[in-house]
């Protein structure tokens, strides 16, 4: 039975995937789980697992498609099997038709790797990533390549005085008082969109850069891409979710303790060291199991409270923050969380996570310690009902309960939770059992 291939749906917000390489051709034999397709969100590039084991066939979504999420791009078929009817055309027929606008026989578009910000930007200028040279590891191009190129490619731009634009797009750029001949179209055969009038940004004029000289004109930076995404992400999160928060003070004597005897093991075994994030997450991990009304999501039909307690651990990317999943948090030795949070968090910045690392969390750490921040405010990651805001260590003053004043390694944490789902007692309960744990880790959760 045919299985079918959909453009899968790796974050909370995403609406389209861009095709970004097939690694496997129609007629092509693949196994269940094995990476078959690289697409793109206005995040990061993700791999994509084949869904079934199989012959690969049927693909409709060729490279640099931007494809609904849930829209079937291709099958994955028995040997013999036929594709289901109103299926895409066989792949004979695929690689004859040629693309709209262009002549007959022409090759189809080679692959271009590029980061997510090279090609927001390029798509935002109307660059051909194809006519770019990468500097990045293995050729892959990047932000620096793409702004090499944009003073060039706007006069080549400007020197064709057709200009074809979407209804919006006209509709836009009449509000805004912007001339159409001047922006440059990210649609087919170059045809402006809304999008692209919306990110223009009009060059001034030699008269008027003469006149201002020596002024500090501020640099514009068009809300597009990853940006444009967490921005709307987060002001629909903080518009509609009633966030209620929670500080406590937390003394990480024995957290640090506890921490350096860990690695001290790590460092005999010839393992790899605990890092603070791995034992803050498991001592989350192993708080969320007694409150599971914080390890939930709100639908508008229901409260789901997941039986799996996956954390999301924030990632700082160059064009915005990704937050891959650990999964089964609460079940995992903290060596073993060690070893695949640092795994995901260098993925992530490489671009190389897989949909399903970046989906299915069901509570988030944000820790901007190592930033030097010492205090903060997390914005609830939606359809989570609560997120951890982590501070920095540092040392503060501490009353003993003998009257004794010391100093010792503070640490302040931060609970939002969605005051819909989680009471403000229940809250409280949940933040003073953690800092409760983080006070006093047991050696043999290692």
């Amino acid at each position: 039975m045919a299985v079918e291939m959909i453009m899968p749906k790796v974050d909370m917000d995403q609406e389209t995937g861009t095709v970004v390489e097939w690694k496997k051709q129609n007629g092509d034999q693949v196994s269940e789980g094995e990476i078959i397709l690289v697409m793109e969100t206005d995040k990061v590039a993700i791999d994509v697992e084949s869904p079934g084991t199989g012959i690969l066939s049927g693909i409709s979504a060729k490279v640099g498609d931007v494809v609904p999420i849930g829209t079937v791009i291709a099958y994955i078929l028995e040997p013999g099997e036929k594709l289901p009817e109103g299926a895409g055309p066989p792949a004979s027929q695929q690689e004859e038709k040629p693309q709209e606008g262009s002549p007959a026989g022409q090759a189809p578009a080679p692959t271009v790797f590029a980061t997510p910000v090279a090609r927001n930007m390029a798509a935002a200028h109307g660059i051909n990533l194809t006519e770019v040279a990468g500097t990045g590891r293995d050729g892959k191009v990047t932000k620096t390549d793409v702004e090499a190129l944009i003073p060039d490619h706007a006069a080549v731009k400007r020197a064709d005085g057709k200009v074809y634009a979407s209804p919006a797009a006209r509709r836009i750029a009449r509000e805004r008082g912007i001339d159409l001949s001047q922006v440059a179209g990210t649609g087919p055969s170059g045809r402006v969109q809304g999008f692209d009038v919306e990110a223009f940004q009009p060059v001034q004029p030699v008269g008027m850069v003469q006149q201002t000289a020596g002024s500090l004109e501020p640099e514009v930076i068009p809300l597009i891409g990853m940006r444009r995404t967490i921005a709307e992400r987060m002001t629909r999160s903080y518009q509609t979710i009633p966030h209620i928060k929670f500080t406590a003070r937390v003394d990480m004597t024995n957290f640090i303790e506890s921490r350096t005897a860990m690695n001290t093991y790590a460092e005999k075994r010839g393992e790899i060291k605990i890092s603070a994030t791995a034992l803050l997450v498991k001592m989350v991990a192993m708080t969320l199991r007694k409150h599971p009304w914080l390890n939930s999501s709100f639908t508008e039909e229901a409260i789901l409270l997941h039986k799996e307690i996956n954390i999301g651990v924030a990632v700082a990317l160059e064009a915005g923050l990704i937050v891959p999943v650990v999964r089964n948090a609460d079940q995992k030795p903290t060596r073993q969380l060690a070893v695949e949070i640092d795994d995901l968090a260098t993925r992530a910045r490489e671009g190389k996570l897989v949909s399903s690392e970046v989906k299915g969390g069901t509570f988030t750490i944000s820790n901007l310690g190592p930033f030097g921040v010492e205090q903060f405010e997390a914005i609830i990651n939606p359809p989570e009902a609560a997120i951890l805001a982590v501070g920095n260590t540092h040392q503060e003053a501490v009353p003993l309960a003998d009257g004794q004043i010391v100093s010792r390694p503070v640490m302040k944490i931060t609970l939002s939770a969605d005051h819909r789902v989680v009471d403000g007692a229940v809250a409280a309960r949940f933040i003073t059992d953690l800092q409760h744990t983080l006070e006093n880790p047991i050696l043999s959760t290692y």
